[in-house]
């Protein structure tokens, strides 16, 4: 059984040890590098966790509580940006991944969006090659609004990211 909440700052290191994985198992999902986070001290990393409606990172825990997949929810501040929101640092654990937490993280931002007075869209990026992401992204609602070529690079390779939305029908 897989439980959707919030990771709250006192799991800091749960969440930190599977960003850090996932950093490191797949450095072409994220932005962010394996080897610029690690330095960070848990300080650090639970200054930048959030806990509230519109900026949180939502986990997913299993039967005995440890943390197997996540995905970050954070809504612009602006108020001309207000309506807009943005999904980050999706990852699952290689040992849970194809058993639809990601899918089930995925819904549980959607539906906590929907609920957001004022929140039209959310965005994600994926890169081009992580191919059951975007079939699953596609296949929630989400629409691809551009492509940037060399997005990033990894190991010296360019990669080209989709920039996708979800837009609420309000």
């Amino acid at each position: 059984m897989i439980t959707m909440k919030n990771v709250a700052p006192e799991q800091a290191a749960l969440y930190w040890s599977l960003r850090l994985e996932g950093l490191r198992v797949s450095p072409e999902s994220f932005g962010s590098s394996y080897e610029e986070s690690v330095p960070l001290t848990m300080a650090e990393v639970k200054q930048r966790m959030n806990n509230t409606e519109e900026d949180y990172i939502l986990g997913a825990f299993n039967e005995e509580r440890h943390i197997v997949g996540m995905a970050g929810f954070v809504r612009e501040r602006r108020i001309k940006l207000q309506h807009k929101a943005m999904i980050w640092g999706v990852y699952v654990t290689p040992a849970y991944q194809g058993k639809g937490i990601a899918r089930q993280l995925m819904r549980e931002i959607l539906e906590r969006g929907r609920a957001l007075e004022g929140l039209d869209q959310i965005s994600l990026c994926v890169v081009t090659t992580n191919e059951a992401a975007v079939a699953l992204y596609t296949k929630l609602g989400f629409q691809t609004y551009g492509t940037e070529r060399n997005a990033l690079k990894v190991n010296g390779k360019s990669l080209d990211e989709l920039h996708m939305a979800y837009y609420y029908d309000r």
